[in-house]
């Protein structure tokens, strides 16, 4: 196992979730939070918050307390055999279903 992870803040839009997403947002990243953790892996975790900030990133990188860009998370996890494209493209793939799941049971 290893004792650094990357850790990946995702930044969720309100809108993603209709346009009463706002009154909804804080109650999914919660909920949503539990199910992703599934796709943490030895060398990457994951984090959901709202993003009501435009002026903030959407992904934020960090390791061993550090901020890193995009192309040093990807250089970090190719170290592992990871591509950061491939992992980001699941985990929004999972986010995807997880807001269709959503929308569909407030409906």
């Amino acid at each position: 196992m290893f004792d650094n992870k990357l850790i990946v803040l995702y930044r969720l839009e309100p809108g993603c979730l209709g346009p009463d997403g706002i009154e909804h947002i804080d109650t999914f990243c919660q909920l949503a939070q539990q199910t992703l953790a599934n796709l943490d892996t030895e060398t990457c975790q994951w984090f959901l918050e709202p993003r009501f900030d435009k002026k903030r990133d959407e992904m934020a990188y960090c390791l061993a307390n550090k901020m890193l860009t995009r192309a040093q998370a990807a250089k970090y996890l190719h170290r592992f055999g990871q591509d950061l494209e491939l992992v980001q493209e699941t985990f929004e793939d999972k986010l995807t279903l997880l807001i269709n799941q959503y929308i569909a049971r407030k409906s």
